[in-house]
């Protein structure tokens, strides 16, 4: 078995800082905590607030968030945090007890159409994954997410794509969507409330550049590409996602002043995407960094 990684990554709140982990950690949704006792469900989080610098934990499915007291900085001791954490999951420590109980929860989802026609979102009022993640194929789904595997039963599915709370399921022509969008929805819902894996590990990046996942790069940005990420997550990320598609940054050529964007779920392949870049994305580009930007370009995810 892969050892489990760890990195390090800085956030707006400079008392904050992200531990990024090469593997879902837990299974969907995500949990916080304020102090040892808040903790009693998660022996990693409890082990962290013995560190008398700790003032919160946040736990998600693939990264763990501290927030630190002002009596120190972060530079002086994030290392020795990472490997105390890496070492804690390499040892095989429980991260949450997730217990299942057997009370069924509250889940609801609904059905909204987006500007692709062959695409449906499925919104949820349960939180899915902290990682979008996009499947082409059943046999990429099978290594990786057994809901997404589950979904790609259903002959007239072509693509899946998990979001925070919501699912696009992209169709082949064979159908309506107005003839299968109940089925869909309701085999979701009864996934969703039997409490069953959504993902059991993220998506190896055994592909070429072109192909990964639409996940903002690992590497800390810096100039021109951080100031893009800022733009795109405050300002387009949460117009597209309500229309079930995602976008994120690629690469910025500075020389030409290109910047290439991914286009995942309901964005992929969608008719009305070009006009979007161009007349949406591009021009707040433009206008919010004049004279940097020339072209958006888009990849589908």
């Amino acid at each position: 078995m892969q050892d489990l990684k760890i990195t390090v990554q800085e956030t707006t709140n400079n008392t904050i800082i992200k531990f990024n982990i090469n593997k879902v950690l837990i299974n969907g949704g995500s949990y916080e905590y304020s102090n040892i006792d808040e903790a009693k469900n998660s022996p990693l989080a409890q082990e962290l607030f013995y560190l008398p610098f700790v003032k919160k934990v946040f736990v998600t499915a693939n990264f763990i968030a501290i927030q630190r007291f002002d009596i120190l900085e972060w530079i002086d001791v994030q290392e020795e945090v990472a490997t105390q954490i890496e070492a804690y999951l390499n040892g095989g420590g429980i991260v949450v007890n997730e217990t299942p109980t057997s009370k069924k929860e509250a889940i609801e989802v609904y059905a909204e159409v987006t500007p692709n026609p062959s695409v449906m979102k499925f919104g949820s009022n349960k939180s899915l994954t902290q990682t979008d993640v996009e499947y082409k194929n059943i046999d990429e789904a099978s290594k990786s997410s057994p809901l997404a595997q589950a979904i790609f039963n259903f002959p007239f599915v072509k693509e899946v794509f998990i979001s925070d709370n919501y699912i696009s399921v992209t169709k082949y022509d064979m159908v309506e969507w107005n003839d299968v969008f109940t089925e869909v929805r309701t085999f979701i819902r009864e996934y969703l409330v039997s409490g069953k894996t959504i993902i059991k590990e993220l998506p190896t990046e055994e592909k070429t550049a072109l192909e990964n996942k639409a996940e903002s790069p690992k590497v800390q940005l810096e100039g021109i590409s951080a100031q893009i990420v800022d733009i795109l997550d405050e300002y387009i990320k949460p117009a597209v996602a309500s229309d079930g598609g995602n976008i994120a940054f690629r690469s910025y050529d500075e020389e030409h002043k290109i910047v290439s964007v991914v286009l995942q779920g309901a964005c992929s392949g969608c008719p009305s995407s070009t006009a979007t870049l161009k007349n949406g994305i591009e021009n707040l580009l433009k206008e919010m960094l004049p004279d940097k930007i020339n072209e958006v370009v888009a990849i589908n995810g």
